[in-house]
């Protein structure tokens, strides 16, 4: 495939300017050096500046025409392309030295995408993560005091599959979950009911670098963004005075809205894996 000047260019601006926008609210905020407890995990456990989210590229096997004399040419993954002018993103080199990692992500995001969705976790990774203990890692109060939350996680069965949820309950919630997630078995395990495994999309597509164009980067972040907004509102935490109304998931209202927001999350990871894989490996998928 094979973009016109005019066109690359287009497309290069709009995303900046979309970049942009998603955001100006955190680049505010820490230029005032404001913490915020639901948005900033998007730049701290996933730690990628939002500079990076600026940069365009056009995916893997998109030609550039009339793209040699511009600083694009000079970046590292870059290559001529086969047109006079031209430049396109040298996959071969960039699947050499990455070519373990460009594996296990490969596995992660096929194998999800083939798994069927659970959908019975109602997000009680959260409250494990701070069952039975007076000192949290957040400091937001917890909505229901620490007793009732002890009492909401004793009264369910933890079905926790994603590692970096599971690695992150206390000592005394470990063995209430049904399964035992580990980094080796994240493969097999990973399901895209998850809301980690959905926000983990997004990191995916920035390991994958250029081999990713810059809209499906931005859908991902996007998808990251709204994920994480009900990860919180489901949370323990009172999440109210920072935008984050609460989904009583100890109610039955509260389980069937967390799974009917979970269902549609799925079906927009899944979406976004499938763009990954179509445009990355185009013969295998």
């Amino acid at each position: 495939m094979s973009l016109p000047g005019a066109e690359w260019r287009a497309r290069e601006t709009a995303h900046r300017h979309r970049a942009d926008a998603l955001t100006a609210d955190h680049r505010a905020r820490s230029s005032r050096g404001e913490k915020h407890p639901i948005w900033d995990f998007l730049f701290t456990y996933y730690s990628y500046k939002p500079a990076m989210l600026r940069r365009w590229h056009p995916g893997a096997h998109v030609q550039l025409e009339d793209a040699s004399a511009e600083p694009r040419a000079q970046w590292r993954w870059y290559a001529p392309g086969t047109a006079a002018g031209s430049v396109i993103v040298d996959s071969a080199s960039f699947e050499r030295e990455k070519g373990a990692s460009l594996a296990l992500i490969e596995r992660i995001l096929r194998q999800t995408a083939a798994r069927p969705g659970a959908y019975g976790c109602f997000g009680l990774h959260e409250w494990a993560m701070v069952y039975r203990q007076g000192e949290h890692r957040h400091p937001v109060p917890l909505r229901l005091g620490q007793d009732a939350t002890d009492a909401v996680v004793e009264g369910h069965e933890l079905r926790c599959t994603h590692f970096d949820a599971f690695r992150f309950f206390t000592p005394e919630a470990v063995p209430r979950n049904r399964d035992r997630p580990s980094r080796e078995a994240q493969p097999a395990m990973e399901q895209p009911g998850c809301l980690h495994a959905g926000m983990d999309v997004y990191k995916w597509a920035v390991k994958l670098g250029p081999l990713v164009s810059g809209e499906v980067l931005l859908d991902a972040f996007e998808l990251a963004r709204d994920i994480r907004l009900l990860d919180m509102q489901a949370s323990p935490y009172d999440m109210t005075p920072w935008g984050g109304e609460p989904v009583r998931i100890e109610t039955a209202e509260g389980k069937a809205e967390y799974v009917r927001r979970q269902r549609a999350f799925a079906e927009r990871s899944n979406a976004l894996r499938s763009r990954i894989l179509t445009a990355w490996r185009p013969t295998a998928h």
